[in-house]
């Protein structure tokens, strides 16, 4: 008996931004996996599938459900937003998987919010970039320190990913304060929210004027480096060609 469980990237949440692999995986699943929220977003395509979701914070248990799913025989999707694999459940899909050793694993890639969130600002991360995420629910807070302070002195683009909620107030300004180390105040910046849902936009702005906006969990921020630029509106980073 095939026991086959899928990692899909579903990308940041509009039909559009499905790949047309995810899309064929899911519908030849019969059981879909995932967030509440990210089930919602897919729920009403996938007819005749079994649907199990658990809240925020229960990843583990997510994981395991999956599995369980998949060791009895039935194809089952794990879906996440942007890309299993980048702030995902593939890692830990495989770190539970020696209980279901039977159980084949396969990553579907999705578009994560770093490319989807770039896209709306314009080209932010055409030279070399990095992302962060500034949740301290898993990595601890001065581990997240060293990597803005390490990102900073390289002069990265950066990603911020998770930079604030209703619990975590402050996180994106904390982040700012150590970056302004290393960044000019009129630094490029951008903030993304809801890509591809309801309510999307787009905002570019210094990193002075960042450091005061208030972020929520759909929210994405983007960092220039010391080249980045403002042309049209839009946040432009050279790779260095001369014109």
């Amino acid at each position: 008996m095939n026991k086959l469980l899928y990692a899909i990237g579903i990308g940041p949440g509009g039909r559009e931004g499905i790949t047309i692999a995810a899309e064929e995986a899911m519908q030849s699943c019969d059981t879909i996996v995932g967030y509440s929220v990210y089930i919602d977003l897919v729920k009403d395509r996938l007819p005749g599938k079994k649907f199990i979701s658990t809240p925020m914070t229960k990843e583990t248990d997510r994981c395991r459900l999956a599995l369980e799913e998949a060791n009895g025989g039935h194809a089952t999707a794990m879906i996440c937003s942007g890309d299993a694999g980048v702030y995902g459940m593939a890692s830990l899909l495989y770190q539970m998987r020696d209980a279901y050793p039977e159980v084949e694993i396969r990553v579907i890639p999705g578009v994560t919010a770093a490319l989807s969130g770039a896209a709306l600002l314009g080209s932010p991360l055409s030279c070399d970039f990095c992302a962060i995420s500034l949740s301290d629910y898993l990595t601890p807070a001065d581990v997240i320190e060293k990597r803005l302070k390490a990102a900073g002195e390289g002069d990265f683009c950066i990603v911020l990913y998770n930079p604030g909620s209703r619990k975590r107030k402050g996180y994106l300004a904390k982040a700012c304060d150590i970056l302004l180390a290393y960044r000019d105040p009129g630094t490029i910046c951008g903030i993304v929210r809801n890509i591809g849902r309801e309510g999307e936009e787009a905002m570019v702005l210094s990193l002075e004027q960042l450091r005061s906006t208030e972020p929520d969990m759909f929210t994405t921020v983007f960092i220039g480096n010391s080249t980045t630029l403002e042309i049209a509106g839009r946040m432009v980073t050279p790779r260095g060609y001369q014109l």
